[in-house]
């Protein structure tokens, strides 16, 4: 609390002296007082789904903007006012953000509400770990992101109660879109055979994709079906290790195409299809990359669908 509070009193100087420090017409527009109330959203995934349910009774800014990286994101001039002017602040949370400066900021607001915590509480049992570390990429897996629709609308009808039907009925109409955009992805992965549904991607940012849409129904060892050569967070760190144990991947699965991503250095895929050549395996990278951390201004929806049709088309 007394670093909340001191970053308030820090503010309220700097803007008597310099007025807003936002950078760009959006931001500042969001920033001047309002009727609306003001959301804040840490990612894309997050802001998307705010905006769908908030509508126009609300105003609405994403902190984390284009292709930079959620896991290292740390706090840039203006941010500090972003903060102290949003009426609520909603996060991925489960460890996403975990730049020191926004991770210690958020766990120091009481207007900061976590999504991934809040459906963990509600669906433990379908929440990945890694070793003892929690994989935050819950969004990837649309059945389970739709989760965060029950506290946005509680949240946005906490701060604005008269907007409280409203928030309700547009949440209703997301879970039926998501429901409906969930079954497009299955279905069209699962056009792809059985033997041929095995990834390779930058990073464990698909593990949940992996269960939800390349798995067999009722398949236990669904972690087979997915690998990659950096761990959690993106660090592009890639040791001997790492280059054998995709290889073996490759091997053994017969897979012959590696999957860049939209915001991670593609240094680490390079390295493995050159090591791969070197041993004699047909491997390529594909020309298009998949959407895991950023959404790349693609809806998160958009985002869903095109992760599923780029796959669908570059497996078999």
């Amino acid at each position: 609390m007394y670093f909340f509070k001191k970053i308030i009193f820090i503010l309220a100087a700097s803007l008597t002296a310099t007025g807003c420090s936002g950078k760009g017409s959006g931001v500042k527009d969001w920033m001047k007082g309002s009727a609306k109330p003001r959301i804040l959203s840490t990612t894309a995934q997050v802001g998307d789904l705010v905006s769908e349910i908030g509508g126009e009774r609300i105003a609405t800014w994403v902190l984390i903007q284009g292709d930079l990286d959620p896991h290292s994101y740390e706090l840039v001039k203006g941010d500090d006012e972003k903060f102290f002017r949003a009426d609520c602040i909603f996060y991925n949370g489960l460890g996403l953000e975990h730049g020191a400066s926004l991770s210690s900021i958020l766990r120091s607001s009481d207007k900061a509400v976590p999504i991934g915590e809040k459906i963990a509480a509600a669906q433990p049992d379908r929440i990945l770990k890694k070793g003892e570390v929690v994989d935050p990429h819950i969004w990837m897996d649309i059945s389970l992101w739709k989760g965060a629709i029950d506290p946005i609308v509680e949240n946005l009808s906490a701060v604005d109660p008269e907007g409280a039907s409203y928030y309700q009925t547009r949440g209703i109409a997301l879970a039926a879109k998501m429901d409906q955009t969930h079954e497009e992805v299955l279905e069209l992965l699962h056009r792809v055979p059985a033997s041929k549904r095995y990834l390779i991607t930058s990073h464990d940012a698909f593990r949940y994709f992996a269960r939800s849409y390349l798995s067999e129904p009722g398949e236990s060892d669904w972690a087979k079906r997915f690998t990659a050569p950096e761990g959690l967070a993106p660090d592009g760190q890639l040791n001997p290790y790492d280059i054998q144990r995709i290889i073996d991947f490759l091997r053994e699965k017969k897979v012959s195409v590696l999957f860049p991503e939209s915001n991670v250095s593609r240094d680490s895929i390079r390295k493995i299809a050159s090591a791969g050549k070197e041993l004699g395996l047909e491997i390529r990278v594909c020309s298009e990359p998949l959407y895991g951390d950023s959404t790349s201004g693609l809806s998160y929806l958009e985002m869903m669908r095109k992760n599923g049709d780029v796959i669908s088309r570059y497996l078999p």
